[in-house]
This record gives C-alpha cells, structure tokens and sequence, in this order.
C-alpha cells in the first residue's frame, strides 16, 4: 500500500474516523490505517461488554491502530461501563491522530461528563509497565489485545496485568501457523503440534487457548474462556481470569490431546498421544489442547437476545448451539461422503439423524455428542 494515500473520512456504525483504508493485507509497517475486515470483531466485543455484569472498568486498547475500537466503546458502550479508557499505539502520529478522531465524533476530553481518557505514545510492552500513578494501580479490567499475526509477544505483560475477574480479549490472524500449514511454527510458538485436515480451525483455536492459558497459570490466574470462534482470517477468545491455584489445576485437567482417525473418521479426546483406533489403525493427533467449553451459553444467550448488530445474528447463534454440544470436534458431511464414497447426506436430515447442530468452523459440520 503507498503510504502516502489521502486519508478519508470513513464510517462504521455510529462513529467516523479519519483514516487510511487498508487495500489489502494489512502488516505492521502501513501507516495508521482502517481494516474493515474486524468491524464484526468490534461489533462482538461492544456486545460482549454490554453482556456481562462488569462496571466502571479500567479498559486497555495496547494495539489501537486508527483508534477506532476505542472510539466505539466510548460511543456504543453502556454508560456505566467505562471508568477509564488508555488508548496506545506506537505509530509516531497516532496522539494527533486519535485526538483528531475524538474531535471528529463530538467527544470532548476535558469535558467533565466524558469518561478520562489517557492516550499514549509506546510499545506496547512498555505501554503495560508504565501505567502506574499516585492514581492508578496499573491493572485492568478489559484488556484487548488484536496485533498483527501471533498475540505471542503480547501474552505475557497482558496477563500479568489482568485483575481478577477482568476479561481479556485475544485476537491471532496467524492461522496459518496454528491449522497446520507450517507446522514447526506451530510447536515453536504455540508448543502444541497441529493438524492439517477438516478440523483445523477448532484444533487451532483450542491450541491458542491452551497456550494462553498456561501464561496464565504461572501467575495463578485461571483465564477461562467465555466466548471463542473462529471468524474470516481470525481466531479470537474472551477470557475471564479468575484467581487461585485449585482453579488453575482444573484448567490443567482439560489440556488434552485430540486424537483423529483418517482411516475411518473417528476422533476422541485423551490423555496421551499415541493410541490405536478401533479400527485397528494409529491415531493422528493434535495438542496438548484446551478440551474444555469454548463459550458459556448463559452469556450467548444474553448477547443474542440483547445484540444490535443484524448483522451478527445468526452467527451468535450458530454459536449458541454448538455452545450446548459438549464434544470435542465435529463431523463434515463432504468428507464423510468423500471416504464413503456416496453423495452427501442433506443437512437437514444429518441434523435429525445425529441429533446435532451447525458449527461455525465448517459450513458443512455438524457437532453432536451421539457417537
């Protein structure tokens, strides 16, 4: 992208930003730009946010970018929600710009019925070590950490300063490296072993969450995922983070290993990576993994009653369905089909027969406990 393109003036939902749109994949040395490709990433946040119990909380955008993120929170949030927002990005420009952006909205800093606002100019490492005052204890409540490609680098100062009940919002676009295509990355970054085949975004996402996890676990905090998918190029997980050794224990008793079968298609969960099928054939596998809930239901339903985004609907509530099937994995209608050499089996009537649901990792998946 050149990066001298004339900023415009673009809109998304109530807020205006004045921006660069991004003409394709972004990457971190563009100028201060807008990806239209996580508005329904913000949508879902804002929803989330308003979902849950939390109030006056202390929210950290470490990767603003144009700023816009933040910006909907302050418009879109409900008014309780926000004590103070740290707005960060170490783009040069980017005070100016999010001034600027503030200023184009109707949002008045020095305004005393605006919620403060702190805006800062650093890496994002430093931007978490640098937060205390004579005011301020330096921890938060939301955190939300959406980089480019691996949150690795991210992980550990975010955690560390997540209080006890907060919520931590993760975002990784490098799937490539967790659904099997490179993987040696896999283990390097995520020290998991991934698979290649029709499951790979869940066993992806589940490999993301496990790793956040055990940054977690070492401070004692038990980060215990409340919303989780996987979306366009995009994985992304909502943890609470809930404080106590025991807690942490139980996380552990859920990183498993997943166990496939390409041979006959049948999978499983289990403590150990090496097993034999009933089909008499070697397991495949995937892990170590987070082989536990990937979304509370109570919440999904609340967001799906209460959303204001039509556009996120029916997503909420695919994933309000699979939230209610317990297993590990899904089944794919082609891919059955495929290794029984036959015509796939209409969705509607594979529903019935598995008593299932649709999954969002696969427009042809179905998640069931029947075996």
């Amino acid at each position: 992208m050149n990066s001298n393109a004339t900023p415009s003036i673009i809109n998304e939902n109530n807020t205006k930003i004045k921006a660069t749109l991004a003409k394709r994949d972004p990457n971190k040395k563009q100028e201060i730009f807008y990806n239209p490709l996580m508005q329904s990433n913000r949508n879902i946040s804002i929803l989330l946010l308003n979902s849950i119990p939390n109030k006056e909380m202390d929210i950290a955008d470490p990767l603003a970018g144009s700023g816009i993120r933040s910006i909907r929170f302050l418009k879109e949030l409900k008014k309780e929600k926000i004590g103070r927002i740290f707005v960060n990005d170490k783009k040069e420009n980017f005070q100016e710009v999010f001034k600027n952006n503030l200023t184009l909205n109707k949002i008045k800093m020095s305004k005393p019925s605006t919620k403060k606002i702190v805006i800062k100019n650093d890496e994002a490492e430093h931007f978490f070590l640098n937060q205390h005052s004579t005011d301020y204890c330096g921890y938060f409540d939301y955190i939300d950490i959406d980089p480019f490609g691996s949150p690795n680098q991210f992980l550990n100062s975010a955690v560390a300063k997540i209080k006890r009940q907060g919520i931590l919002a993760i975002t990784a676009t490098d799937t490539a490296a967790l659904t099997g295509t490179y993987p040696q990355v896999t283990k390097r970054k995520y020290w998991a072993t991934s698979q290649k085949n029709y499951l790979m975004h869940e066993t992806g996402l589940r490999i993301l969450i496990r790793k956040v996890q055990l940054q977690g676990i070492q401070f004692d905090k038990a980060l215990v995922p409340i919303l989780a998918y996987h979306k366009d190029h995009y994985f992304r997980v909502f943890f609470r983070s809930e404080k106590g050794k025991e807690k942490c224990d139980e996380l552990i008793k859920q990183h498993l290993y997943f166990l496939f079968c390409p041979h006959c298609l049948n999978f499983k969960t289990s403590r150990f990576n090496k097993e034999t099928c009933s089909c008499q054939k070697e397991f495949t596998f995937a892990g170590p993994l987070w082989a536990g809930d990937l979304s509370e239901t109570t919440l999904l339903e609340k967001m799906a009653t209460e959303n204001p985004f039509p556009e996120e609907q029916l997503f909420l509530e695919l994933l309000l369905g699979e939230s209610r099937i317990k297993t590990v994995g899904f089944h794919d209608l082609h891919v059955m089909a495929h290794k029984e050499k036959r015509d796939a089996e209409p969705m509607e009537v594979a529903l019935l027969r598995l008593k299932g649901v649709r999954t969002h990792f696969s427009l042809t998946g179905i998640k069931t406990e029947k075996r």
